[in-house]
């Protein structure tokens, strides 16, 4: 279901990235970046909302944090792979033997977990 979106859906502009005392433009750089590496990650079968809670996750992450601009962006985009190989092999895509009941329990986890 990949295949429905594109990375350019979660882009940001400088408008939407917040308050950041003139660096708005370095950390919709920065976001944009680290989405543009993680998206290859995601399995073509992951659902909508799987790659929705994904996306929103890494930004709640960072959101705020001075890490976005102190940070070395490879070291960002480092800790976003390793953040988003582990957000997908925790909730990803169902096994092809698992049935659809257990599509609904999985994206039941998704929506109730907190971080």
């Amino acid at each position: 279901m990949k295949d429905w979106l594109s990375v350019q859906d979660y882009l940001y502009d400088v408008r939407d990235v917040g308050d950041w005392e003139g660096e708005e433009e370095l950390v919709a750089d920065r976001i944009n970046t680290i989405y543009h590496a993680i998206w290859p990650l995601i399995p073509d079968e992951a659902d909508v909302a799987l790659i929705d809670r994904l996306m929103r996750d890494v930004w709640d992450q960072l959101r705020g944090s001075e890490v976005m601009v102190e940070a070395d962006e490879d070291e960002l985009v480092d800790w976003a792979v390793n953040h988003s190989r582990q957000f997908i092999e925790q909730y990803g895509a169902p096994s092809d033997d698992e049935d659809e009941d257990d599509d609904d329990d999985a994206e039941d986890v998704i929506d109730e977990e907190e971080y």
